[in-house]
């Protein structure tokens, strides 16, 4: 599990988010030593401001008590945040929490037919950071104070 390599898509797609100036962090319920292992194995511990592990918190996604967790550490409120992520259970888990959440759906991987529906959705992450792109555009377009610095994603 630590040494997987990301999807040919993933270091474009995070590379093209951090440019837009989105402050992008991991959530995970791996040990804060796994997911750093992790990152750098896969090269892509340089577009990460941090790696926040559910160690603290002593509970697992999709407890909601992780993400609120996570928003205080980050400083933000639940709803300034976006998780990105093809953990349908983890997309789920922070919309319940108030976070906004892009499912990437891939080889068609269903979303919780019960759960509420992402404002995001896309087969991989070039589609993610596309969609989050014309929503950064549109918003700047609009006037939106909207600061790209305090979106997160996991």
């Amino acid at each position: 599990m630590l040494t997987l390599p990301p999807h040919p898509e993933v270091p474009e797609s995070l590379k093209r988010l951090r440019a837009a100036g989105f402050r992008m962090v991991t959530l995970t319920n791996f040990s804060s030593m796994a997911v750093r292992a992790q990152l750098q194995n896969a090269g892509l511990a340089q577009y990460f401001d941090e790696s926040i592990s559910v160690d603290s918190v002593r509970r697992f996604k999709p407890d909601q008590a992780v993400y609120r967790s996570a928003a205080t550490h980050l400083g933000a409120a639940p709803g300034e945040l976006r998780l990105i992520a093809a953990h349908a259970w983890d997309v789920f888990g922070a919309m319940r929490a108030g976070w906004k959440a892009a499912f990437v759906a891939r080889n068609g991987v269903p979303l919780l037919p019960l759960g509420p529906k992402p404002d995001l959705i896309a087969p991989d992450m070039k589609g993610i950071a596309d969609a989050l792109g014309i929503t950064l555009d549109h918003c700047r377009e609009q006037g939106s104070s909207i600061d790209p610095a305090t979106e997160g994603s996991s």
